[in-house]
């Protein structure tokens, strides 16, 4: 069977959007609203494989429709602002050109002589902090908003303190730009930790919470039909819940079930068991091996206490497991709460917050 629906690889994005409408009409609504609002500056907090590059270039995608020219997703490094400033620039080209976005997005209503004038803006001699300057200021005269989205943002980079200085300094001139940064929550933890960037404690921080499993089933449903797969409802269910509201786990469980299917679209319980083990394989081998690789050893330790028991144990026990106090294990539950790992599991107890993390950690220890 061809799939021409799932796309289980980091960045792509899928041909749907699944289980994030309302929370993108939120994000639209405050990054539209008046400038130097709260709502414009906003930080979305997301494990590996939650969705937070696809929420992003769909956002760059319906923020043109309200009058936005884009600076599409950024990943942080030496020449960040002048790749910003580059793509403000080629974006508001493409709109005056009247040329049509990927995905669905709207043709941009720019005239000639905008486009003309922005490019003059941008090769103005100066800084990449001066020249973005010069472009937000261009655009806020012609009644035009700027949106900056920045992904995988690093903790306390030269790079990102200079954006977010500029963007305070936009702000304060009352210029009709927003910014959405995106990254781990350990990453943006961090960066909210400094003092440069204290600012960004009013921004408006969005965790991206695992997609609802009816959404989940609904869109299976859907696409399972459109490909022609034949799935009993029960089964579609369990592959449903096997993604626990991953949207990465959705794409890798979406692809194999397509992949495994007999060759009439047939898919038993015996295919579907193959196409959740070979997702599940994929899905330890993307995103818990890197999760855990960013970890120190001492981290590493506490999780691997934690999954004894499976996906949930008290701090008592993983202590205990662990060999210090309860306090001092306290300091590691902390750490990898901030960094989105584990999460409370009701009273002195806490559970894994990535899916499928404890099935890893065990077969690696034995």
């Amino acid at each position: 069977m061809n799939d021409m629906i799932f796309s289980p690889s980091f960045g792509n994005r899928p041909s749907s959007f699944v289980g994030r409408d309302e929370m993108l009409e939120q994000l639209i609504g405050g990054l539209t609203s008046a400038p130097g609002s709260r709502e414009r500056a906003v930080v979305l907090l997301g494990q590996r494989g939650s969705g937070k590059t696809v929420l992003l270039w769909e956002l760059a995608d319906r923020m043109r429709q309200q009058n936005f020219v884009v600076a599409t997703p950024t990943i942080v490094s030496e020449s960040m602002l002048e790749r910003i400033v580059e793509k403000i620039i080629d974006d508001a080209d493409a709109a005056s050109k009247g040329k049509t976005r990927i995905s669905g997005g709207s043709v941009g209503v720019l005239g000639f002589s905008a486009g003309l004038q922005l490019q003059r803006e941008a090769h103005e001699p100066g800084s990449p902090q001066h020249q973005l300057t010069q472009l937000c200021r261009t655009l806020t005269k012609q009644g035009r908003g700027a949106l900056i989205l920045v992904d995988e943002l690093q903790a306390n980079t030269p790079e990102v303190k200079q954006l977010i200085i500029t963007y305070q300094e936009l702000v304060g001139e009352g210029l009709n730009v927003a910014i959405v940064l995106a990254g781990l929550p350990g990453a943006v933890s961090a960066t909210l930790n400094d003092k440069v960037l204290t600012f960004l404690n009013r921004a408006r921080k969005i965790a991206l919470e695992p997609l609802a499993l009816g959404d989940v089933d609904a869109f299976l449903a859907r696409s399972f039909r459109k490909i022609g797969l034949s799935i009993d409802g029960d089964l579609r269910r369990t592959a449903s819940a096997f993604t626990a509201g991953s949207p990465y786990l959705l794409q890798l469980v979406g692809h194999n079930t397509v992949q495994y299917a007999e060759p009439d679209g047939a898919v038993t319980a015996e295919t579907l068991a193959d196409a959740l083990r070979t997702s599940q394989e994929d899905f330890e081998n993307d995103v818990c091996r890197t999760t855990l690789a960013a970890l120190s050893e001492k981290d590493v330790k506490f999780l691997e206490a934690l999954a004894v028991e499976g996906a949930e144990s008290s701090i008592a026990a993983i202590a205990d497991r662990m060999g210090v106090t309860p306090d001092y294990a306290q300091k590691y539950r902390k750490r990898l709460i901030d960094a989105g790992i584990i999460q409370v599991a009701g009273r002195g107890r806490v559970a894994m917050a990535v899916p499928y993390l404890s099935d890893h950690l065990q077969r690696q220890r034995n």
